[in-house]
């Protein structure tokens, strides 16, 4: 009889270590999870931080380029009224034509 009562006695406090282990585990894995979860929600804003600047970056960029192109072109319709006023002319005013056609038919 005492060995029985001695085995579910030990099988008692086996019950009772793991459960209060299982406990610290368990704590211990919030723990993780949370450091984890904070841990990615910096590591999204620096990407977003990072994404925001490249994009910016690109805008930048792609507006200096169009500046230039449109400087270039200035440039070149310029010389081109320059060199040929008759056809500067003839193209100023059969774009106006065709602008006075379009609006006349609204």
């Amino acid at each position: 009889m005492a060995t029985q009562t001695q085995s579910v006695s030990n099988t008692n406090k086996a019950k009772e270590v793991s459960i209060d282990d299982l406990s610290s585990q368990i704590e211990l894995l919030k723990k993780d999870i949370a450091s984890l979860t904070s841990t990615i929600g910096e590591l999204g804003k620096s990407k977003s931080a990072q994404a925001q600047a490249q994009a910016k970056k690109k805008v930048e960029d792609l507006t200096e380029s169009g500046r230039e192109k449109v400087m270039e072109t200035q440039i070149q319709a310029e010389e081109f009224i320059r060199t040929q006023p008759g056809t500067a002319l003839g193209i100023a005013a059969g774009i106006g034509f065709l602008v006075g056609l379009v609006t006349a038919r609204r």
